[in-house]
């Protein structure tokens, strides 16, 4: 089971042609809706399919529901080696729970910047910049839950203000967290509503359509397929998220995707075989970034032809990559994730004053730990 798109699906059915030709293993893919995606229960996938892409934050709760297969095997370590320090940022780390792996990163993301490169010179490098720039509506920013969270995590780490990622207690103190929200009551108030039901697909489908006037989105996460020629009608090209702090391009709130074996899988042994072989740096850089993938390995990022179809979209997001933020995995953070977006929207429509909406979601954060 994999998710919807064009990046998410495509490479996983290419790649499984050709496991089948080397292996005679055959393997047939479905997929859900983003949405989904980012809110199914894992353990009922698990119940159901052999192979599941998954995201990091689920690794708690599937840790605690013992649905998944651990994939540091015996007898495979330089292999994961390999994979380990071949990690862009922290896809690898990002897996690993109560000292064991459940999954092997396959995609890697995290917010960036996308920009038209035929509407500007170049994208915004500052925050303020940005601000110029919505005031002459040309700016989009996905604001559909989660990704109202993904963007406070990523401001607020920008700004030398990290949230909690691996510990109870406050999300983030109330000053810093207050600061947050009033930098995104102040952009959200610049751009067209109709953002708070916009998910990064919807934004960067907007943005790639004939005619269309916006230039830019500021923190959204890379879809390599609308940097290359001829997906949709106007190539959308990625670049270092615009800096709000002092450090740089730090604390984006990382996202991609790993494969993950299914803890009730007859086949176990051929499904985690297949999991090293998608995830290893040849297949990364050959067969699954052909097909339209947006690989976890660095042996892609690092490849003159995978950049050249790509308008360089690996080259020119790098920086933002390694220097991602990571958010809570904890067995109760799923279901924070989506509160806590629903309260920030709430407190940005309702013009909430930000402090109260500081108190509760830290409040929620709290709570998320009882489960």
């Amino acid at each position: 089971m994999t998710w919807s798109h064009p990046r998410g699906y495509d490479p996983m059915v290419a790649c499984s042609k050709l496991w089948k030709a080397e292996t005679g293993v055959s393997i047939d893919w479905e997929q859900r809706s983003l949405q989904d995606f980012e809110t199914f229960p894992v353990e009922e996938l698990a119940k159901e399919y052999d192979l599941i892409v998954i995201d990091h934050p689920h690794v708690g709760q599937i840790t605690a529901e013992n649905c998944l297969a651990p994939l540091d095997v015996a007898g495979r370590q330089a292999e994961r080696s390999a994979l380990i320090k071949s990690s862009v940022g922290q896809s690898y780390s990002s897996y690993r729970w109560q000292d064991r792996q459940w999954a092997f990163p396959i995609d890697t993301a995290s917010q960036v910047a996308a920009w038209r490169p035929d509407m500007l010179v170049q994208p915004p490098a500052a925050w303020t910049d940005v601000l110029l720039l919505a005031r002459e509506g040309k700016v989009l920013l996905p604001l559909r839950p989660p990704h109202t969270l993904m963007t406070f995590y990523t401001l607020s780490a920008n700004l030398g203000s990290p949230c909690a990622s691996g510990r109870s207690g406050d999300l983030i103190s109330l000053e810093h967290g207050a600061r947050t929200f009033r930098m995104m009551r102040e952009i959200s108030s610049l751009i067209d509503p109709a953002c708070f039901g916009m998910d990064p697909i919807a934004v960067l489908e907007q943005m790639a359509a004939a005619g269309s006037t916006i230039a830019y989105s500021p923190l959204i996460y890379g879809y390599v397929s609308y940097a290359m020629d001829g997906f949709r009608p106007n190539l959308v090209a990625f670049a270092d998220i615009p800096v709000a702090g002092e450090n740089g391009p730090v604390g984006s709130a990382l996202g991609g995707t790993g494969i993950a074996v299914s803890a009730f899988s007859a086949q176990r042994e051929s499904a985690v075989d297949f999991a090293y072989w998608i995830a290893s740096g040849d297949i990364q850089r050959g067969p699954y970034a052909a097909a339209g993938g947006q690989p976890a390995h660095a042996a892609a990022w690092d490849d003159e032809a995978v950049n050249a179809g790509t308008a360089d979209f690996y080259f020119a997001t790098r920086t933002t990559l390694e220097g991602c933020w990571v958010r809570p995995r904890h067995n109760g953070y799923m279901a924070f994730q989506q509160e806590a977006s629903d309260r920030i929207n709430a407190g940005l429509l309702g013009g909430h004053e930000a402090r109260i909406v500081i108190d509760d979601l830290n409040r929620l954060f709290r709570q998320s730990f009882a489960a």
